[in-house]
């Protein structure tokens, strides 16, 4: 199983899982991640290609789509190659909020293996432990609230 997520850039709370066959592209994902108010979507290497894709066309967001990780090992040291890593580290650090909500869900709750046999079960879980994460991420600003 591969959980896809949509993550708020702001506030690093998801908005969106989507449950797939391990076996599945990520880039297939990128139409149900996205909720529409988007105006910058930022993603891995695997989701390449994504603005080409005939579900995102007239879609008014910028991509911004990781290199691949063999390209950005044969940059040089030119002035352009410098800039150009220089801009997937830029990329690469904006896309670390996205991975902190699978942090979350494995060293918070000890989730590391799918246990259900069937992807509708698993899915529902996975969408369970992240609306946790969520809760897990805000409690800061839910305790201010409330206090």
């Amino acid at each position: 199983m591969k959980a896809h997520i949509g993550v708020d850039l702001h506030s690093g709370l998801v908005h969106t899982v989507v449950g797939t066959a391990a076996n599945e592209h990520d880039v297939t994902q990128a139409a149900a991640l996205l909720h529409g108010q988007e105006q910058l979507v930022l993603g891995d290497a695997g989701y390449r290609g994504v603005e080409k894709r005939y579900e995102h066309q007239g879609r008014g967001v910028q991509w911004h789509i990781a290199m691949r990780p063999g390209k950005r090992r044969a940059l040089g040291t030119s002035a352009l190659d410098r800039l150009a890593d220089s801009y997937e580290r830029f990329k690469a650090s904006l896309r670390a909020g996205v991975e902190h909500p699978f942090r979350v869900i494995k060293c918070q709750f000890g989730f590391r293996k799918v246990r259900y046999r069937g992807l509708a079960e698993n899915t529902t879980h996975v969408k369970m432990l992240f609306t946790l994460s969520n809760i897990w991420m805000a409690r800061r600003h839910l305790m201010a609230a409330a206090g």
